[in-house]
């Protein structure tokens, strides 16, 4: 089953880009990046979703991720309980 893409866009001001001093394939990438992070944080999409919408495979965006200094698994303590929970249950 192949699946269906939508083009999204949308208009900046290109004084936008000169004052970021980016071109707009460079803004392009910087925005998919920054919704997929966004999304990301917020729990909407998972690492390998948020990967493919930033345009990356998972393993470089883990890197980016890195990169940034962005928490790659970011749990609350509370999720590390029931992990630790479920862990301690296999034998």
């Amino acid at each position: 089953m192949s699946e269906q893409m939508v083009d999204i866009s949308f208009p900046v001001n290109k004084n936008l880009l000169l004052s970021l001093k980016e071109t707009k394939d460079e803004f392009t990438q910087d925005v998919l990046y920054f919704s997929a992070l966004f999304f990301y944080r917020k729990r909407k999409l998972s690492l390998g979703k948020a990967a493919e919408l930033a345009g990356y495979n998972k393993m470089d965006f883990i890197q980016k991720l890195q990169e940034e200094k962005e928490a790659i698994f970011d749990y609350s303590e509370s999720e590390m309980d029931e992990i630790f929970d479920d862990v301690s249950t296999i034998k």
